[in-house]
């Protein structure tokens, strides 16, 4: 036999003998600590499903790249370790935000890991995430956003659902998933504010402005009440046709029909209400903090980003109308 095929059916043998090794010992050593990371972060932390899936994949990374490298527990895996792990994924291809994204995910691990004293120490302190370049959302102005409502066809029950929504988003700089959760019993529509249930389940109260609040009631009382409600939809606010909750991309769907038909080219998603709801406040003058606390920001560093966009708005005014600025970038 040629030595390239005993060299080839060699380690065809190693890699074998090594995943049998890690399926006999790695992958059982590691389940409980995820299944207390998972009750963690169903319990402790009251995070959504879809976050609590994406943190485990983020340690299912880990133990992926272990397989090739020494199996460690937890408690043995030191800083080395896990900046090999990240050269790791970065050869594999995974591109800068996917790889803070996992590095955010092994440390809220080690997080845990520290409160269970199932580590004395966490390696991850000193573990960087890759710099980004953050980039600045679309934005849409007024006017864009009335000729995208203006698209809505109000003859029929979903153009006054759909108006309902739209200007609620834009009222009150709401998530897409807040929009869909939005119950009857967390409108105070009389005293002009609504509670939402955000990240986390974390309550706020939000101001609601007077159009949101006129094509609330309309769409209450002229067409939602002539709606069959399946059981357990009865609270939330918008339903879909056969009277159960609305999907998020349902919404998704829905906005990108209306910028297309209004002619507007911006990469434009629900997230883009939210943005410019933030930038108009920003624009206008509004405290960042009041900001913050009306959009759900765990952190004023995450409301920070719409000062950027207003910095880039004044640059652009400058540019355009100011002598000293004419033709420079």
């Amino acid at each position: 036999m040629p030595a390239f095929h005993i060299t080839r059916f060699a380690f065809l043998i190693f890699h074998f003998a090594f995943t049998f090794y890690f399926l006999l010992h790695l992958a059982p050593m590691w389940e409980p600590y995820k299944k207390g990371f998972k009750a963690y972060l169903q319990l402790e932390r009251s995070l959504s499903d879809n976050s609590i899936e994406a943190y485990l994949r983020d340690v299912d990374k880990l133990t992926s790249y272990l397989e090739t490298a020494e199996p460690k527990t937890p408690a043995q895996l030191e800083l080395e370790d896990l900046q090999q792990f990240i050269k790791w994924i970065s050869e594999l291809g995974i591109n800068p935000a996917s790889q803070a994204r996992t590095i955010s995910g092994i440390k809220g691990f080690y997080k845990y890991c520290l409160i269970e004293n199932i580590v004395t120490k966490d390696p991850t302190a000193l573990l960087e995430a890759p710099k980004l370049k953050r980039a600045l959302p679309d934005t849409l102005s007024f006017e864009e956003i009335e000729n995208i409502i203006n698209q809505l066809d109000l003859s029929k029950p979903d153009g006054g659902r759909n108006k309902a929504i739209l200007e609620t988003m834009y009222s009150c700089g709401l998530r897409v998933s807040e929009v869909v959760n939005l119950q009857l019993s967390c409108l105070y529509l009389d005293v002009g504010f609504v509670r939402v249930i955000g990240k986390g389940n974390k309550e706020r109260l939000v101001p609601i402005g007077s159009d949101a609040i006129k094509y609330i009631n309309i769409y209450r009382q002229n067409i939602r009440v002539h709606q069959p409600i399946q059981k357990g939809f009865e609270d939330i606010l918008f339903l879909n046709k056969h009277g159960k909750q609305l999907s998020r991309v349902m919404i998704f769907y829905i906005i990108k029909d209306l910028a297309f038909k209004a002619n507007i080219k911006k990469n434009i998603s629900p997230h883009t209400f939210r943005h410019s709801f933030a930038t108009h406040l920003v624009e206008g003058g509004a405290d960042l903090r009041a900001v913050q606390e009306m959009l759900g920001h765990e952190s004023i560093t995450t409301t920070e980003i719409y000062t950027h966009l207003d910095r880039d708005y004044l640059r652009s005014t400058l540019q355009q109308f100011h002598p000293a600025f004419k033709g420079t970038n």
